[in-house]
C-alpha cells in the first residue's frame, strides 16, 4: 500500500532585496538553487518536488536553468507568493500533502524534512512546522501543510503580507487550523544557516567547500561539528550571536 502523496515547493525568485540573484550564485560550479534541488530529492517521503518562481522577467534565468535541468517549474505572481504556492499544487498535484521549502537554505537536511513530513502524517495537523517555535538552525525551515488546507488559505487569506508569505493566515489562526510544532531537546536556533546577506554565503561557501568533496550528502550535524571546528568561519555571519 502506497504512503501519502507528498508534493515539495521550493521557493525561489532573483529578485532578493538584500542579495539579489543569491539563488543562483555558484556554489562549488552550480547555482545555490540546484545544490539544494539534489538535497531535498534525497528526502524518501517526498513524491514530487517543484520549482515554484514567478512570472516576472527577472525570473526568465531561472526558469530556464530549471528547464535545461530536468527540473519542474511553476511560474506565477511575483507578489501574491501563496496564489503562486496554489498555482503549483493545482499544476502538479494532487496531493496529500504539501511542504513548503525556500530556495535560501542550501544546507537543509533531507532527514529533517521527512521527519516533519512524518510528524504531520502522524499526528493528523492542518500545519506542522520547525520553524514557528524555533530550535533548530535557520535555515533547516520545513512546512508542512494539509492539501486543503493550503487551498483554504489561498482562498481566505486578505492582501498584504498574508499573500506574500505563503503560511501565514494558517499558522497565525490557531483557533481554526489545527498546528503542530516539531522541535528538538537541544536549542539551535542561535545558529544562522540561511542566506540572505553576502556574508551569509560567504558562510555557506565555506561549508560546501569542506564538506560535499568528500560526502556530498552531508547533514546538519557535519555541518555544526565543522562550524565548531572552525569558528572563523562561523563568524562570517556571526552565526554564534
Amino acid at each position: 500500500m502506497k504512503g501519502p502523496r507528498v508534493l515539495a515547493i521550493l521557493q525561489a525568485r532573483m529578485s532578493s532585496t538584500r542579495l539579489p540573484g543569491k539563488v543562483m550564485r555558484p556554489l562549488l560550479g552550480e547555482p545555490m538553487v540546484w545544490r539544494q534541488w539534489e538535497r531535498i530529492l534525497r528526502a524518501k517521503l517526498i513524491s514530487r518536488l517543484v520549482l515554484a518562481t514567478s512570472d516576472d522577467p527577472s525570473d526568465d534565468v531561472l526558469a530556464s536553468f530549471a528547464a535545461s535541468h530536468g527540473m519542474a517549474c511553476h511560474r506565477g505572481s511575483l507578489d501574491d507568493v501563496l496564489a503562486r504556492f496554489a498555482g503549483a499544487a493545482e499544476a502538479f498535484g494532487p496531493a496529500d500533502h504539501i511542504v513548503r521549502l525556500t530556495a535560501d537554505c542550501p544546507l537543509t537536511d533531507p532527514a529533517l524534512i521527512d521527519a516533519v513530513i512524518a510528524h504531520q502524517i502522524a499526528g493528523g495537523a492542518d500545519y506542522t512546522s520547525n520553524s514557528v517555535e524555533r530550535s533548530f538552525a535557520d535555515g533547516l525551515d520545513v512546512e508542512v501543510m494539509r492539501w486543503d488546507t493550503l487551498f483554504r488559505a489561498a482562498a481566505e487569506a486578505p492582501p498584504g503580507p498574508a499573500r506574500e508569505h505563503v503560511t501565514m493566515h494558517i499558522y497565525r489562526h490557531p483557533a481554526e487550523f489545527r498546528l503542530a510544532a516539531f522541535t528538538q531537546g537541544t536549542d539551535q536556533s542561535h545558529w544562522r544557516w540561511t542566506v540572505d546577506t553576502p556574508d551569509d554565503f560567504a558562510m555557506v561557501a565555506r561549508v560546501y567547500a569542506a564538506l560535499y568533496p568528500g560526502k556530498p550528502a552531508f547533514d546538519a550535524a557535519d555541518v555544526e561539528k565543522f562550524l565548531r571546528a572552525h569558528p572563523d568561519v562561523a563568524a562570517l555571519n556571526k552565526a554564534l550571536g
